[in-house]
């Protein structure tokens, strides 16, 4: 997949602003046209005692690849995970990028998938997952009041 690694700084900015993106690293590398691209270099603390990346951290970064091909194609709006469904294929060892697309959009949902590459462009995890479209909250990301999932 041959994927442009420039984001713009205002789009590259939102990720920073998910306290739980940011606690991991996670980095946004590519975010259009129902596509995104996510680079995330796990240290020890995301380890399992296999010492490969933790399902629960793949999974994260998984969400986050799905919820920004979302995004891609609705910038102005927010999603929230209605359900995922995650396949472990190989340890994930090393930095990870994970690449999702977006397969298929109504006004109120997207259906989506991920996969987590390691650095040799080995796929290690695949997800699919269904996402709903949301307005965002008053205060953007920081804001603590509850997204409307109805």
């Amino acid at each position: 997949m041959d994927i442009q690694r420039e984001v713009p700084p205002e789009q590259r900015a939102f990720i920073r602003r998910v306290p739980f993106a940011r606690l991991l690293g996670v980095d946004l590398r590519h975010f259009k046209d129902g596509q995104s691209e996510v680079y995330f270099a796990p240290t020890p603390e995301h380890l399992n005692n296999f010492d490969v990346t933790h399902g629960g951290a793949c999974m994260t970064l998984l969400d986050i690849a799905m919820a920004t091909a979302a995004r891609s194609v609705a910038p102005g709006s927010g999603v929230v995970t209605i359900e995922m469904k995650t396949s472990f294929m190989l340890p994930a060892v090393g930095p990870l990028t994970a690449r999702g697309k977006l397969l298929h959009r109504t006004p109120s949902m997207a259906f989506v998938e991920a996969t987590i590459f390691d650095s040799h462009g080995r796929a290690c995890t695949q997800s699919s997952g269904t996402f709903k479209y949301v307005k965002r909250p008053p205060g953007s990301a920081t804001d603590t009041r509850p997204l409307p999932t109805d």
